[in-house]
């Protein structure tokens, strides 16, 4: 496994009988995983610089909970979003305990069709 993203660079060696070793994942910014043995494999990790993220759901649904009130930067990254590395933002006020339901519009990457 290894990575070239400028967020972790990093190679780990493959070898028969060898224990592996962790990478810590010390600065914000997306990690592309490729694999040493299978080319078409890749993986990415979002690392973020913040208490408060969270995963979307099946449907995907997000939720956060529990933010202070204030000022935020709401940010979406999905691997096939139009723009390599694109994060959406948009401004958010968070008041009290109030719910508020954000759709943000986003643009997957087409992957061009076989003639």
């Amino acid at each position: 496994m290894y990575s070239f993203s400028p967020a972790k660079t990093f190679e780990l060696k493959l070898y028969s009988g060898a224990t592996t070793k962790s990478v810590k994942f010390d600065k914000a910014g997306t990690v592309v995983l490729g694999c040493n043995i299978h080319d078409f494999m890749l993986a990415f990790i979002q690392v973020v610089d913040t208490p408060y993220f969270t995963k979307t759901d099946d449907a995907g649904i997000a939720k956060l909970t529990n933010i202070p009130e204030g000022n935020y930067q709401l940010k979406v990254w999905h691997y096939a979003l139009a723009k390599e590395n694109e994060i959406v933002q948009q401004p958010i006020f968070i008041k009290g305990n109030d719910s508020k339901n954000i759709n943000l519009n986003l643009k997957p990457f087409q992957l061009p069709v076989a003639p």
